[in-house]
């Protein structure tokens, strides 16, 4: 009878811990995410983050790759001022446009 005692209060502590590391990945990711928000509202117009915004619903790898993108030329410093939404549907196309693929039979 202790046996299944001290089974059940070893496994409700494995429980528990997990639940605990879990709460501590969703407060890192939460943390993360609000860091990234902040950082794109100091380099996106409030129309082009929208776009951002509804790309991520609708495709989340494109939302990655933009987000690199954007990153990657605020860094670089070819952003001057805050970019807009037709710059970032440009950014969009470009990343989104599938290559043509030909066969050329011999």
């Amino acid at each position: 009878m202790e046996d299944i005692e001290e089974a059940r209060s070893k496994k409700l502590q494995e429980l528990k811990e997990k639940m605990l590391q879990r709460q501590n990945e969703e407060q890192k990711r939460a943390q993360q995410e609000m860091q990234l928000d902040a950082v794109l509202k100091s380099i996106l117009t409030q129309e082009a983050k929208t776009r951002l915004s509804n790309v991520r619903l609708v495709n989340q790898e494109l939302y990655e790759k933009a987000i690199q993108a954007v990153l990657y030329f605020a860094k670089a410093g070819q952003i001057s001022g805050k970019l807009g939404e037709e710059e970032l549907k440009a950014i969009l196309s470009k990343l989104n446009a599938k290559k043509e693929i030909t066969i050329k039979r011999k």
